[in-house]
């Protein structure tokens, strides 16, 4: 339930970057329209384009954590017994949630710093930029600590680990590395 939950979100939050790129698009070309058709500029464009980028990279971050698209090396990991291959994977998922929780308390205390802080161009609060690392923090510590706990009560292993969700490790996966079952 909570999985199905964590993917339609997800999802969401596709079609939010797919909706920033395509402003940003909008905006830096009629800027850039504007600058060179007209001499003329609009100066919000640049502002926003770089503030609607900052929220497309934390909520692209999100959804690879999701995907579990993140970068990893396996290479110690691999050799190591099956328990030893799980109490990695614990120390991983304990780490990155710590990791998490500074993302979050720094962000947090950005946002509050920065909330009556107007942007130089629009005036908004500066406090928006900010938010981006608060809603990334939460939505991927609720997905790490999901995982920890497949991984601690066996749902989750190494192999399924390094393969993005929903694909299944074929056969040869398996045999090439029997270790991780």
């Amino acid at each position: 339930m909570i999985q199905k939950l964590i993917h339609t979100y997800c999802r969401l939050l596709g079609w939010l970057m797919v909706a920033a790129l395509a402003l940003m698009v909008v905006m830096v070309f009629g800027n850039v329209v504007a600058r060179y058709g007209f001499n003329s500029g609009i100066t919000e464009s640049e502002e926003l384009s770089r503030w609607l980028f900052i929220w497309l990279i934390f909520l692209g971050a999100t959804v690879a954590v999701h995907e579990r698209a993140h970068m990893g090396t396996d290479l110690l990991i691999n050799h190591l017994p099956a328990p030893l291959q799980k109490l990695a994977l614990v120390i991983g998922y304990v780490l990155m949630l710590f990791v998490t929780w500074l993302m979050f308390s720094g962000s947090v205390a950005q946002t509050r710093i920065n909330w009556s802080v107007e942007a130089p161009v629009t005036g908004l609060s500066m406090a928006w930029i900010f938010a981006a690392g608060v809603v990334f923090s939460v939505s991927t510590a609720v997905m790490l600590a999901l995982d920890l706990w497949k991984v601690l009560t066996g749902q989750l292993t190494l192999a399924q680990m390094q393969l993005p969700s929903g694909l299944e490790p074929t056969e040869a996966d398996i045999a090439a590395h029997p270790n991780q079952n």
